[in-house]
């Protein structure tokens, strides 16, 4: 493909994918957003990160060759267009690339860069994984409980866009149809006259990718559960509904791989007394099955006898080894992931409920500025690493800010491309530059006899670690 704004670097070679694995050469070309405001500072610190744990892992046998391609406010300055058409074009040739925060411009046009990144390439997982590194100040007792991956839905949910402002043509337009075609429905709405109207589309295709990829990362990496994360009991037709195919999926494609929740107890009631009757084990699993009408009953009891089918597979203490599927309430899961940080491992959960739950997470083990994260198709293998902070353009070009998740969503990234030994050495370096309480302003006003450094200076200490 022919590149006007973007110089593709001499000597460097595509990533590819085939037959679902990334094939990533010796010498990758990566694009790479700098990033608005802080961005500037933070890439600076952060490739030279990278670049020295490339260098130490492989002596030079493995080299990144980076490639500036151009979105937010440097691209608007220069070329006068917000996301130029060769950003796009060059995270979908090269597949794999990392990025810095951008700003979301005030008025129409696109209302916010990343996500238009992410629907355009149809990034539909953004996984974030929250663990707590050992010295990092936080405002709960046991962060070191705290290691969670986030698998949220990336391109359906509220956050697909669909509003009608109150007041606009659109939305008066929407209600009167919606009204004609569903009045029960428009009844449930308090004050229509005055409301703005939103669509939440959650769908079967969205859903089962989403679970899909999580499940096969948690069994990939040895990870002992997935929670779907969800609000089903208000929402029952998309939130409930994403539960419900989220488990469909996992007993249709993962059957001896997994073991949900409650099939776990209904096959510890059978161990634990060979002679359970059906109906017995059901009252176990559901302390509220006397009170539950005939039909309920027999769900229950059908529940059961299906668990039971998998006793070859699963009985006599198999299930313990099998990676456990479940679910919760997303309010519940909110402070749980607090107060019982142990009970939770990968989480999937839609759009809304992630961008939640993965800064709520991130406040526990250092807060959002060091907080890494990525944009993933799992199918295509296109992926953006990115920060998950914001610009803070105060504190631009003064070199100060924490380049943490910047550095940590590399961490992700060269992982994700198979070099685990470039990502063992950032996180290395991470650890034992924290460790010695050299840290940039933000934890050094929380820690006790820390050093404060500069952005640069923070990434000094990081690289000098790696050993």
């Amino acid at each position: 493909m022919t590149y006007q704004l973007v110089k593709v670097p001499e000597g460097g070679a595509k990533i590819s994918i085939k037959d679902g694995k990334l094939q990533v050469p010796d010498n990758p070309i990566l694009p790479f957003i700098e990033g608005d405001g802080t961005g500037r500072d933070i890439w600076r610190a952060s490739v030279r990160v990278f670049d020295a744990a490339v260098e130490k892992a492989y002596g030079g046998k493995r080299k990144i060759h980076w490639m500036e391609v151009y979105a937010g406010e440097k691209a608007f300055l220069q070329f006068q267009n917000w996301l130029p058409d060769e950003t796009i074009q060059a995270f979908t040739e090269f597949l794999v690339g990392i990025k810095g925060p951008l700003t979301t411009p005030i008025g129409g046009g696109i209302r916010s860069l990343n996500v238009a990144l992410r629907k355009l390439l149809d990034l539909y997982v953004c996984q974030r994984p929250v663990r707590y590194y050992n010295g990092v100040p936080s405002p709960v007792k046991h962060p070191e409980y705290v290691d969670m991956v986030i698998f949220r839905e990336n391109t359906e949910d509220i956050y697909t866009g669909i509003e009608f402002a109150h007041g606009t043509e659109e939305n008066k337009k929407f209600k009167e149809l919606f009204k004609e075609a569903f009045p029960k429905e428009y009844a449930k709405m308090r004050f229509p006259d005055t409301a703005g109207i939103g669509i939440k589309p959650v769908s079967v295709e969205g859903t089962e990718r989403l679970v899909r990829a999580a499940l096969q990362w948690a069994l990939d990496n040895n990870r002992k559960s997935v929670n779907f994360v969800h609000k089903g009991n208000i929402m029952k037709f998309t939130e409930g509904a994403f539960k419900d195919w989220g488990y469909a999926l996992a007993k249709r494609e993962f059957r001896d791989q997994i073991v949900t929740e409650r099939e776990s107890w209904i096959l510890g009631n059978k161990e634990k007394n060979a002679n359970l009757s059906v109906a017995e084990n059901a009252k176990q699993i559901d302390p509220g099955f006397d009170m539950m009408s005939p039909a309920q009953q027999n769900d229950i009891k059908a529940e059961v006898e299906e668990a039971l089918k998998l006793w070859d597979s699963h009985g006599d203490g198999k299930w313990k080894s099998k990676l456990m599927v479940k679910d919760s309430i997303a309010d519940v899961s909110l402070q749980f992931t607090i107060i019982r940080p142990k009970d939770y491992d990968v989480i999937a959960t839609l759009n809304l409920n992630g961008d939640y739950l993965s800064d709520a997470l991130a406040a526990q083990v250092g807060g959002i500025g060091i907080a890494p994260g990525a944009n993933i198709n799992y199918v295509t293998g296109h992926a953006i690493f990115e920060a998950t902070h914001g610009t803070a353009p105060k504190y631009a070009d003064l070199d100060k800010v924490n380049p943490g998740s910047v550095i940590l969503s590399g961490e992700m990234m060269f992982r994700y491309m198979g070099w685990t030994e470039v990502a063992d050495l950032i996180v290395k370096g991470m650890e034992g530059a924290i460790a010695e309480k050299i840290v940039t302003y933000d934890f050094a006003r929380l820690m006790d006899n820390a050093t404060e450094v500069k952005c640069s200076e923070f990434g000094d200490a990081i690289i000098r670690n790696m050993g």
